[in-house]
């Protein structure tokens, strides 16, 4: 039998208003196939990954339906998504009316694959107040696609706030023009930093619409910032002349709330002050539609230190107001909704870009991204060397740290950075305009001799000769610490190994690879067996597929390996069985985690509590890493059956939120979370997280005095980091680096919540590194290449498996 499609509509509520009231989301209401009315139609449950208790199935015969019972709080706009699947290739379309008018008739529902492939389609329905009826009707003998539930979302509604009830500096009520509202208007003083202040409420955090009301009787622009929560959302807003003060119009700024009190605030930024103002609306945001992806991508013009980048203009249900230009899934430059080029400064030469564009709209929705675009820079035509750096020495030597100083290089064109060095393998860079030529190294091993040298680099990549050797030997040892002292292949052939998780027993391990699917049972020697592969898995030619793996701590009584995949709607987080030589068995436990080319997470990992700890990305949608109602941007914790674990401090599956693009997550000795973040374009980081804190994103990248938003332990400049996977061994964490191509050591100061100072191993030795794992009774590692993904551009099998020893 095949499987009826899910109908899908999304509902969002709508703007609350009490007296005067801000923007509200109510939580979705689901609406289940098989909880509605039907004819001609049978509920089942033989396909996977259906919501509720299973699906309808309608017969093939025309005027087969399924009928649902819809309760909308007021009159207006819908938004109906319909998820459905069909597993043939005969498209079977389906008339849908509302309270008895078809209001889309003939709608398409094409074949999805298979069965357990789902699919949607988005229309905008109208409802009335109360009770409505939603019904799907097939329109030929192949009857309806499989239908699974329904969501509805209702337009935004507004809520007005009078000037002349707000806060005024610098301004006077009056009610001498006509066409007001309310009781009167604000006549702004005309002198610049009078202003307006709005309180608002919002019962939830999200983007909403502020529309100002205003008149202005002259000739001269009066304009103003907008700010909200004493951050300006909008610099210099226009407010230019209406024709006369009896005259009003409009001007909209699009801003994201806070649940609870919000301030708005407009300033007059010149001596003329700001128009008269009537009144403030504000709405919620009902466009959740994005962009399209944009067009084909090239780029023209190339430099040494430029090039122009070309695409296609994406569309909107609303409009494209700017393109997000990304290089390795960090951002590198912004653009107008209007471009569809933009030039690229500042960079490197003789370097590859991979290159991906995102559209955004105001209400913060992005497009998927643009195929990656690889564009190389021209050689440098500085091809002279610094000197090398001098009289290198140290002092202040303790059980692992050393004061080192050297005399600086000279450069024709300028000395950029210092690296410091054992032999090749760098342990510090030092960077600076112009760069100090003193540093501290933290971290260093106990009772162990170095011998360190330090080089010089310049903006086009020249690299000088070393400086002379400096040898010493550390003080006696206690019982932290350790450095890597050797590391060696131990399994080859890999393509994309993406997570690793050691069984119970410390005997295998379980590795996932990314883009094949496949799950493999590695032994310490790096025998590879492969145990099967996870189901309804998709790529998004970017960093989704299969990702994170996770063992039961039970594992020897239920058999039980979770993993985090991409799917055809989003990410996934499911279980399957594990009887040691295969998986069997597909069980979903939560899904509706938003998926984009980049920034889907992907970690797993089980707490010392046996929670079941999840990183997710905000899928190139920055808002939703402030909505604690939002699965992105997240640490999920939640139970072994896929529930939102007790204690969680939002009381749903969010464990702490304002994340970007988290991957990495390690606990340490103490039952303490540590995570490590992809930045945006300026800092990568390493958190210690707690729960229900604000780790910061989009407000922060990195450290910020913002209140309520929590600072990272660590800061990396993107280029030397994008982390993925962390490990803990002997208190500090090592990190691997996929763009930085290296492996970060980061000790942890004792027991307290401060980090010392991190060095770099293995720089550019073995590529991009992305996971890096402890093994079990050991003080050891195992370290995992993805130099086949489209960022390292090596062919399939070019992976590989190191174990670290940490002496």
């Amino acid at each position: 039998m095949r499987r009826l499609a899910r109908i899908a509509a999304v509902s969002v509520a709508a703007l609350t208003a009490a007296g005067l009231s801000a923007p509200a989301t109510a939580a979705p209401t689901r609406y289940e196939a098989e909880a509605g009315s039907f004819a001609q139609a049978v509920v089942e449950s033989n396909h996977q990954g259906f919501s509720g208790a299973g699906f309808v199935n309608t017969d093939n015969v025309a005027g087969a339906y399924v009928q649902f019972a819809v309760n909308a709080a007021s009159a207006g706009t819908a938004t109906v998504t319909i998820g459905y699947s069909n597993g043939t290739t005969v498209n079977r379309p389906g008339d849908v009316a509302v309270n008895g008018v078809v209001v889309s008739a003939n709608r398409a529902f094409a074949g999805t694959g298979s069965w357990d492939t789902w699919a949607t389609s988005t229309l905008s329905v109208p409802v009335k107040a109360g009770a409505n009826t939603v019904r799907l009707t097939s329109t030929t003998a192949e009857g309806l696609p499989n239908l699974d539930y329904l969501d509805v979302e209702a337009a935004a509604q507004s809520a007005d706030y009078q000037a002349e009830d707000a806060t005024i500096s610098q301004g006077t009520v009056a009610n001498n023009h006509a066409g007001f509202t309310g009781s009167g208007f604000v006549d702004y003083t005309n002198i610049a930093g009078s202003y307006v202040q709005f309180t608002v409420n919002a019962a939830a955090a999200g983007s909403s619409s502020l529309t100002f009301r205003y008149a202005n009787g002259t000739t001269v622009d009066r304009p103003m910032d907008i700010s909200v929560n004493g951050t300006v959302v909008s610099s210099g807003l226009s407010f230019p002349g209406t024709t006369n003060w009896d005259t009003w119009a409009t001007k909209a700024v699009n801003a994201r709330l806070n649940a609870g009190n919000n301030t708005i605030r407009a300033t007059a930024t010149t001596a003329n002050g700001g128009p008269n103002l009537d009144r403030l609306t504000v709405s919620g945001a009902a466009d959740s539609q994005p962009p399209t992806t944009p067009g084909t991508t090239s780029c023209s013009d190339i430099g040494e230190n430029q090039l122009t980048l070309h695409w296609g203009a994406a569309t909107d249900n609303v409009g494209v107001v700017a393109y997000d230009i990304y290089e390795h899934g960090n951002k590198l430059a912004e653009a107008a909704g209007n471009a569809t080029s933009q030039v690229l400064n500042g960079l490197t030469p003789n370097t590859t870009y991979t290159l991906a564009v995102t559209a955004r709209d105001a209400a913060g929705n992005a497009s998927p991204a643009t195929t990656p675009l690889q564009c190389k820079t021209l050689p440098s035509s500085d091809t002279t060397p610094p000197s090398a750096p001098e009289n290198l020495a140290h002092s202040n030597v303790t059980a692992n740290s050393v004061k080192l100083t050297w005399s600086a290089s000279t450069d024709n064109r300028g000395v950029t950075s210092y690296d410091v060095r054992s032999g090749t393998t760098v342990y510090q860079t030092v960077t600076g305009n112009p760069p100090a030529t003193s540093t501290t190294l933290t971290g260093l091993a106990c009772n162990s001799p170095y011998s360190l040298n330090v080089v010089a680099h310049d903006a086009a990549g020249n690299v000088s000769a070393q400086s002379n050797a400096d040898s010493f030997t550390t003080q006696s040892c206690s019982t932290d610490g350790g450095v890597p002292s050797s590391i060696t292949t131990i399994s080859t052939g890999w393509s994309i190994p993406w997570g690793t998780y050691w069984m119970p027993d410390g005997q295998t391990a379980l590795v996932t690879e990314r883009d094949s699917f496949k799950v493999f049972k590695v032994t310490p020697s790096g025998a590879k067996t492969q145990v099967g592969s996870v189901p309804n898995a998709v790529t998004t030619n970017g960093e989704g597929g299969l990702l994170g793996v996770a063992v039961d701590p039970a594992w020897s009584t239920n058999h039980y390996v979770y993993f985090m995949h991409t799917a055809s709607e989003g990410n996934r987080i499911v279980r399957m069985t594990y009887d040691g030589a295969s998986l069997s068995g597909y069980k979903i436990l939560l899904q509706g985690i938003k998926k984009n080319q980049y920034h889907n997470g992907g970690r797993l990992l089980f707490g010392p509590d046996g929670y079941l700890y999840a990183s997710t990305g905000e899928a190139q949608t920055p808002d939703l890493a402030q909505d604690k109602n939002s699965l992105n941007g997240k640490i999920l914790r939640l139970t072994t059956d896929g529930k939102p674990a007790p204690g969680n401090p939002f009381g749903n599956y969010v464990y702490s939120y304002g994340h970007r693009n988290p991957q990495g997550l390690a606990f340490d000795r103490n039952g303490r979370l540590w995570e490590a973040e992809f930045g945006n374009s300026k800092y990568d980081e390493l958190n210690l997280i707690k729960p229900g804190a604000n780790y910061g994103w989009p407000t922060c990248e990195g450290n910020c005095g913002t209140t309520g938003m929590t600072n990272p332990k660590a800061t990396w400049p993107v280029s030397q980091a994008s982390p993925s996977g962390i490990a803990i061994v002997r208190n500090v964490v090592y990190m691997a680096a996929l763009r930085g191509e290296r492996m970060w050591r980061i000790p942890i100061n004792g027991d307290s919540e401060s980090v010392g100072t991190p060095t770099a191993y293995y720089v550019g030795t073995y590529g991009r590194l992305r996971t890096v794992t402890k093994v079990p009774g050991a003080d050891q590692l195992w370290l995992s290449t993805t130099n086949a993904d489209n960022n390292g551009n090596q062919p399939d099998g070019s992976d590989k498996i190191f174990r670290v020893t940490i002496a």
